[in-house]
């Protein structure tokens, strides 16, 4: 008995040293922004931190909060970064502003790899392929056909260790996919990576059916270092898995009344027990222009700072609500009828669309915007165009045009770039790679143009739907301005990744309908020639006299 007693406690006392050996937290957070065209944007985000190095293989052994099957994933691969979006639809900045997490139609995934990592590019090989199967999406895709090295588009998010920069630098591997398309598939094994999964928590709001029945939806997977420590002598890992959407009550009904029902057709009853903290937040900076009430009253209000601009939110932290075994269906209501206004563009924004015409010689422009009336402002332009457009350097051209400039089709102001890379792809090996450091002048347009041979692929190299044509991924532009919408943050300035439209080209196309159209009269014909040969090689010939009503057959 005692023994038996003593083994127990023993046993007890192992199992509260390993749950308090985890120094990690998991915090939810739910942000909703109501714009001023009567459409409301929502982004989830869910974190985790956990106390380990990435550097340390033997730290990703054992696990409590953090997703055991993606944390061997990444422990197996050496991945330091990790950045990975399933989007559909396209952001409008004009109209939106700048979202939380920035991402092109498609999926994109660009990762970086711990110094020391042995043939990198077979190790992003095995590795997208295992990505590939975990989210159920076409990851494995992303070969060396499409894959480049950024030189300034993407620098490490998380802690770099500063002995590793110079070799560091050539770790990064980035890709996208534009056809991708996004669905419930991608959902499922997303919301299993989750502490809570889909059963309590924020989580528990999140229908398929509704969130993919917006006009923007994106799923997003960010793994980093961080500092633990003032001083960063302690370094831990941040796992951040975000979704957002745009929803339109408009078009279900007269009235730009909202809800958590309204959107997701669900409420919310329970926190996640094993969240530090669990908070819902509603911006009110569209309050002035349409005045609405919430419903229930918010825990506290909050004013937060981005840069020199003040926004106020509602903070409701959603433990008191389960506490009070409450239903959580927050709501807002408009003191006035449906009235719109136009948003004020942000800062730093572009558009892009292809040049030309016919299936020989094509083009790409892109309009860079700076609205700043007095700052010039430093970009990164980053363009990677697959093989089958083949790129002339020499059609390169930049100029920049005054804003009140409305005919951009006219000559303006040439312009050089400030930094320079350029490699040209190969046939079947490689895609173009161009990266540009531009300089925006202040209230102004700048149009960068280039041109293409749009080349002809084995017939093999076509997909099933070859008249549908092929996309080009977007472009990525990267800035540092001093304001920006919708960012949370007390800096004097704020680290910018827009991307432009996907462009989808027709390339010479064969008329696959002509085998067809042979196979199908060959067939026929066979078919006529062979029925009519075995009727006469197999039917027996009987011949026979007639008289009368009676027939002699002989």
């Amino acid at each position: 008995m005692a023994a038996s007693i003593a083994i127990r406690l023993i046993f007890f006392i192992l199992l509260f040293g390993c749950v308090f050996a985890f120094e990690d937290d998991f915090h939810e957070e739910l942000l909703v922004k109501p714009m001023k065209n009567g459409q409301v944007y929502t982004s989830f985000q869910f974190t985790t931190t956990w106390n380990v190095s990435v550097e340390d293989e033997k730290s990703f052994e054992h696990y409590h909060l953090f997703s055991k099957s993606l944390g061997e994933v990444l422990s197996h691969y050496s991945v330091q970064e990790l950045h990975l979006s399933l989007t559909q639809g396209l952001w409008h900045y004009e109209k939106w502003g700048y979202p939380v997490h920035d991402a092109p139609p498609g999926a994109e995934l660009w990762v970086w790899f711990r110094p020391g990592t042995e043939n990198i590019d077979q190790t992003w090989t095995d590795l997208i392929n295992v990505l590939s199967g975990m989210f159920c999406a076409s990851l494995n895709f992303l070969d060396h056909r499409s894959v480049v090295t950024p030189h300034l588009a993407f620098r490490p998010t998380g802690v770099t260790p500063s002995h590793h920069q110079r070799l560091f630098a050539k770790n990064i591997r980035y890709a996208t996919l534009p056809n991708e398309n996004v669905c419930t598939e991608n959902m499922t094994p997303w919301k299993k990576l989750l502490p809570c999964g889909a059963r309590a928590g924020l989580t528990s709001l999140l229908n398929a059916y509704k969130v993919y029945d917006t006009s923007y939806h994106s799923l997003g997977v960010h793994f980093r270092p961080i500092c633990m420590s003032d001083d960063c002598s302690v370094h831990g890992v941040e796992l951040v898995q975000s979704l957002a959407a745009v929803f339109d009550p408009t078009l279900t009904s007269r009235s730009q009344d909202w809800s958590l029902k309204k959107l997701f057709a669900r409420t919310m009853s329970s926190s996640c027990p094993v969240a530090s903290s669990s908070i819902a937040m509603v911006d009110l900076s569209s309050n002035f222009s349409s005045p609405f009430t919430l419903d229930p009253l918010p825990s506290r209000e909050e004013i937060a700072l981005r840069g020199r601009i003040k926004v106020r939110y509602a903070v409701y932290e959603i433990r008191d609500f389960a506490r009070n075994q409450r239903v959580f269906n927050l709501a807002a209501k408009y003191k006035s009828e449906m009235s719109f206004s136009a948003n004020e563009p942000p800062v730093v924004h572009a558009q892009r669309f292809q040049t030309g015409y016919g299936q020989a010689k094509g083009g790409v422009m892109s309009l860079l915007y700076n609205h700043h009336p007095k700052e010039n402002i430093i970009v990164n332009y980053l363009e990677v165009i697959p093989w089958f457009c083949r790129v002339y350097l020499h059609t390169l051209k930049i100029e920049s045009f005054d804003k009140t400039v409305h005919d951009i089709s006219a000559n303006g102001t040439i312009r050089k770039p400030m930094h320079f890379h350029y490699v040209p792809g190969k046939d079947r090996q490689r895609p173009y790679h161009l990266e540009l450091l531009l300089d925006l002048p202040p209230n102004s347009v700048t149009r960068l143009s280039f041109e293409f041979d749009r080349a002809l692929l084995k017939w093999t190299e076509y997909p099933p739907d070859a008249n549908h044509g092929f996309y080009i991924g977007s472009a990525v532009i990267s800035t540092v301005v001093r304001t920006a919408k919708h960012i949370n943050d007390t800096s004097e300035s704020f680290f910018l990744r827009l991307h432009t439209e996907t462009l989808l080209i027709t390339l010479p196309t064969p008329d696959f309908s002509m085998p067809y159209n042979v196979i199908c009269l060959a067939c026929t014909v066979v078919a006529i020639a062979f029925g009519s040969i075995h009727n006469l090689t197999t039917r027996q010939l009987i011949g026979g006299i007639s008289c009368g009503e009676n027939a002699v057959l002989v």
